[in-house]
């Protein structure tokens, strides 16, 4: 009996989404082919909200993976699919002690910062609550720096200046890379962040990296 060929993945992302540039960065690391849908955040109100696509994702967010008809929602959990179903190269390598530092990583980003300063909490902010343009900017700043700044002093036992752990990218990697983009967009520094802006500096300089950039996007503006 012949083997049914797999379907070709769908990542519908949008150019500056952090959590949709993560898994661009994985998908490109593992080489695997996909066909991106655009999803554009802020046109026409957010396409995001269209009932075409809260069909595909209910939440609304972006990224979505189409794998075998199947959707999958939540950047983490659609990286860990990736790892369980194309394992090499790996983005978890390593002990037990050294996968759950790597992971620790990528959650302080995923769960300590980006959702603080997502663009519908953003929007959240100057719409509903009234705040001025001023005060968004700090509260972006306030929560990324002080995150960064976790971040830097988790990363002071790693034995590597060129990656988050170890010798190749990770997990962690895939979500400090797009994080830091973010935050030099909204005028951010990394004058008191060397590790990070080493690591910074070197993965963008990666194919993988450069391929899944803003800049990079069919939808980039």
């Amino acid at each position: 009996m012949s083997r049914a060929t797999p379907q070709p993945l769908v990542l519908y992302s949008y150019f500056r989404s952090s959590a949709a540039y993560r898994v661009r960065i994985a998908l490109n690391l593992k080489g695997l082919d996909y066909r991106t849908v655009p999803i554009h955040l802020v046109n026409n109100g957010g396409e995001q909200h269209s009932p075409g696509y809260l069909a595909v994702n209910p939440t609304g967010l972006v990224p979505a993976l189409v794998a075998d008809h199947v959707v999958l929602t939540q950047s983490l959990a659609i990286i860990e699919y990736l790892e369980e179903t194309a394992p090499k190269p790996t983005l978890l390598p390593g002990t037990a002690m050294d996968r759950a530092k790597i992971r620790a990583l990528a959650l302080t980003i995923g769960c300590e910062i980006h959702p603080l300063n997502n663009l519908r909490v953003l929007q959240y902010l100057t719409g509903p609550l009234g705040l001025s343009e001023q005060a968004r900017q700090e509260w972006y700043r306030h929560w990324v720096d002080a995150g960064l700044t976790a971040v830097e002093a988790m990363l002071a036992d790693s034995s590597s200046d060129l990656f988050c752990h170890g010798e190749t990218p990770t997990l962690a990697d895939c979500f400090l890379i797009p994080q830091v983009f973010n935050a030099l967009r909204f005028g951010g520094s990394l004058a008191n962040l060397p590790r990070i802006q080493a690591i910074y500096e070197h993965c963008t300089e990666l194919e993988a990296f450069r391929l899944a950039a803003p800049a990079a996007q069919p939808d980039a503006a």
